[in-house]
């Protein structure tokens, strides 16, 4: 009794196993937390790793120590750094703090460049804008040139 293997299963060269696309499922939440559409649901999701990785490091930078529950050194304290504004080496400070907090807690980035700038024109009521600009890579991924810039107010 010969065995015949024709029926057996669909060839992957078949086009109509070419044209089939399946949607990605989604990496991670979205913050702020926004409605969903038709593909991600309820909540926002990212469906793209780079773009969630850049979301959970504006998390990280713009979290202070003791801010989140169970994870009492989570964060880089930046809005706290800022709170002493007239501290002469905030730059250093603030480096330091980054680089502790990302290597700790996201330690498949790679920081490359970083810098501050303040704005104190047009604010309102003597208040400064002091921006972190931040370039960073992610290795793993293969993505580099990613920058992210986070503004937080101070006063004086």
């Amino acid at each position: 009794m010969a065995i015949k293997f024709k029926s057996s299963g669909t060839r992957i060269s078949d086009p109509a196993i070419t044209r089939i696309q399946v949607p990605l499922p989604p990496v991670g939440i979205k913050t702020p937390m926004a409605l969903g559409n038709d593909r991600s649901g309820i909540v926002a999701m990212h469906f793209d790793p780079i773009a969630q990785v850049k979301d959970n490091l504006r998390n990280l930078l713009l979290t202070n120590k003791g801010e989140r529950i169970g994870r009492f050194d989570y964060g880089a304290g930046l809005r706290s750094l800022v709170s002493e504004l007239s501290g002469g080496d905030i730059e250093s400070r603030a480096i330091l703090q980054i680089q502790d907090s990302v290597s700790k807690y996201m330690p498949y980035v790679s920081l490359e460049d970083f810098s501050i700038t303040y704005d104190r024109d047009n604010n309102p009521q003597g208040m400064t804008i002091v921006i972190f600009n931040l370039k960073y890579s992610i290795p793993r991924l293969s993505s580099s040139n990613n920058s992210l810039s986070i503004k937080i107010y101070a006063i004086g």
